[in-house]
């Protein structure tokens, strides 16, 4: 039922979530209609439905995290809503910024540019791409946090090992010492059942358009509310208001940035609604099963799969150790002559989602064998 869900032809599989996902049938849909409506009648008088419907999706994809809708903005992307972070946050020179070295670029190197900038220090963590236990991890930053540390920035979920971090430990750990604290959830939004609150996280980052299995070009911006006053916003624009002083009412201030993409923004709430019909539990349940099945099968082949096999320490991401200089060619052999769209990110990375089905996996179980084994 759920595959159905999706446009998407049994010759060209997506198995690569952690890039890009189809959205549901619906929410492009919808998409079509809502831009058509606009198009159709682009006035003022027509067009002020939105705000109504913006504010509705804001709601349900505050309760699916367990905030408050005052806290999320409702950006572009994951790596719009980490550079707000990184440019927002009030740091001296000299102050220090600690790094996952398998973070994305936008939580990596542009730390690194905004150091270079105004004389912050970075200091980059190495983890173990097999990790034993959680703790491990949780001992490589606290070991790296020193007395000018004042952030920690990481990922949540690996797009490049498959490691999923312990991030309610590393959270406290850091607070403790009075860091903050940004994640960059691009590869758990709409993969795992997350409370945003449970964790502790200061800032938390995504984007619809992976996991979350929504529209194009609309991410959420997270910002706890005892942080939103210490976030200078990157972009000013009609919605802010008409003076400093005006205030658009928590974490809106971020989402100030001009025109925007009124019917993606509406549609968000159809793929929250579509997630919540699902169960965000049964969606982990099924991911985790479906990615456990996908290593364990490449295991008997005889491969290395270098993504943890513990589901304590990996989640949805899958990727297969190949030879070295071979990955793109392969993840293009692996398309073209088996159907499964996959990635060269870190070897050959699969990703499997709910609109992935026992048989998708058995494919691309059978489509490694013929290509490696």
């Amino acid at each position: 039922m759920v595959r159905r869900q999706f446009r998407f032809t049994e010759a060209a599989v997506p198995m690569n979530a952690a890039n890009l996902c189809p959205s549901f049938r619906a929410v492009a849909e919808e998409v079509d209609r809502l831009t058509a409506d606009i198009d159709t009648d682009c006035s003022f008088e027509n067009r002020a439905k939105f705000a109504e419907l913006t504010e509705a999706t804001r709601s349900l994809v505050a309760r699916q995290l367990g905030i408050e809708g005052d806290e999320i903005a409702l950006v572009r992307n994951t790596s719009e809503a980490n550079n707000i972070v990184n440019n927002g946050l009030q740091l001296e020179p000299g102050d220090e910024v600690v790094l996952w070295d398998e973070n994305h670029p936008t939580n990596n190197v542009a730390w690194e540019v905004r150091a270079a900038r105004f004389g912050l220090q970075v200091r980059k963590v190495h983890t173990p791409a097999t990790p034993e236990d959680p703790e491990q991890l949780v001992d490589a930053f606290v070991s790296a946090l020193g007395p000018r540390t004042r952030v920690l920035a990481l990922t949540h979920l690996s797009n490049l090992s498959g490691v999923l971090l312990p991030i309610a430990e590393l959270v406290a750990a850091a607070h403790a010492r009075g860091i903050y604290v940004h994640v960059d959830g691009a590869q758990a939004w709409g993969a795992l059942a997350l409370d945003l609150r449970a964790l502790g996280v200061d800032s938390f980052s995504a984007s619809a358009h992976k996991w979350f299995m929504g529209p194009k070009e609309v991410g959420l911006l997270y910002v706890a509310q005892r942080n939103i006053g210490r976030i200078w916003p990157s972009i000013v624009a009609p919605g802010w208001g008409d003076d400093l002083d005006a205030d658009p009412v928590g974490a809106r201030k971020f989402e100030s940035m001009g025109q925007r993409d009124d019917a993606a923004l509406a549609a968000l709430g159809l793929a929250a609604a579509l997630h919540d019909e699902i169960g965000p539990a049964r969606v982990e349940a099924r991911i985790r099963h479906l990615a456990q099945t996908l290593k364990a099968g490449i295991v008997d082949l005889g491969l290395e799969v270098s993504t943890p096999m513990s589901p304590a320490l990996s989640h949805g991401v899958c990727i297969t150790a190949v030879p070295e200089g071979r990955a793109r060619e392969l993840s293009s052999r692996l398309y073209q002559e088996h159907g499964i769209a996959g990635a060269p990110t870190g070897g050959l990375r699969l990703c499997p989602t709910i609109y992935n089905t026992e048989a998708h996996i058995e494919r691309a179980i059978a489509g490694v064998k013929a290509l490696l084994a």
